[in-house]
């Protein structure tokens, strides 16, 4: 199986200031090794934009440094799912611009055939950390 993270799965697995990281690395050791974790070019982006923000990371440069280290980190694959979809391809549910990029990126794993991996409760169709 592969697994698409939002922004917010792909934080707290690689930060352990993150509130949700012990749920999130506790999820990612429970799955089998063979299974795939994926990354796109807007969830890479966001992992920057976001670690530094709110601090997590003191630059850009640094954030960068945390993404490779995690996606390079051993037993356990990282694929890069390139980003083809256009906002036609948005879901129905998605009707408020905070829901736009969660909706392009379940409809971005569908068509990978991945799962959306989520810390949030209220995207219809994803599956939740538990």
């Amino acid at each position: 199986m592969r697994y698409l993270l939002d922004v917010n799965a792909l934080i707290a697995l690689a930060h352990n200031a993150h509130a949700l990281h012990a749920r999130a690395i506790t999820w990612s050791l429970l799955l089998p090794a063979t299974e795939v974790l994926l990354t796109t070019p807007l969830t890479e982006l966001g992992f920057c934009r976001v670690s530094v923000n709110v601090g997590l990371q003191p630059d850009v440069a640094a954030a960068r440094f945390a993404l490779r280290k995690l996606k390079s980190s051993p037993g356990r694959a990282f694929e890069f799912l390139p980003d083809t979809l256009g906002v036609d391809a948005m879901p129905a549910y998605v009707r408020r611009p905070a829901e736009l990029t969660d909706g392009h990126l379940l409809e971005l794993a569908k068509a990978g055939g991945a799962r959306f991996i989520t810390l949030d409760s209220k995207i219809p169709g994803a599956t939740l950390i538990p």
